[in-house]
């Protein structure tokens, strides 16, 4: 993906949005965030969210499905907090982006 590491925060924060919504699983993230022009294999976005869970701000649990088992992901309260105040500067980085068109 071209300038994977400057957009590698906007993608942890769609994850993010989306395991506040309610529980999400990889290949729908990858589906999701493909829906949105993003590019990501398993081999990045599984680590991704396996970090975003060691920092705590995701917790998984496993599901079964049919004979499979799905690792689910929602957000922790942490996580809720960090998007919040995401949600915040993202907002003022729109605003300063806007007023320079």
């Amino acid at each position: 993906m071209e300038h994977q590491d400057l957009l590698s925060g906007l993608i942890r924060l769609h994850v993010l949005h989306h395991a506040v919504e309610g529980e999400l699983y990889g290949q729908w993230m990858i589906e999701e965030l493909a829906r949105h022009g993003y590019k990501l294999s398993p081999g990045t976005l599984y680590p991704m969210l396996r970090a975003m869970e060691k920092k705590g701000y995701l917790v998984s649990r496993d599901q079964r499905v049919g004979r499979s088992i799905r690792r689910v992901y929602s957000a922790t309260p942490l996580g809720r907090d960090a998007l919040a105040i995401a949600r915040g500067k993202v907002r003022e980085l729109i605003g300063e982006l806007i007023e320079h068109d």
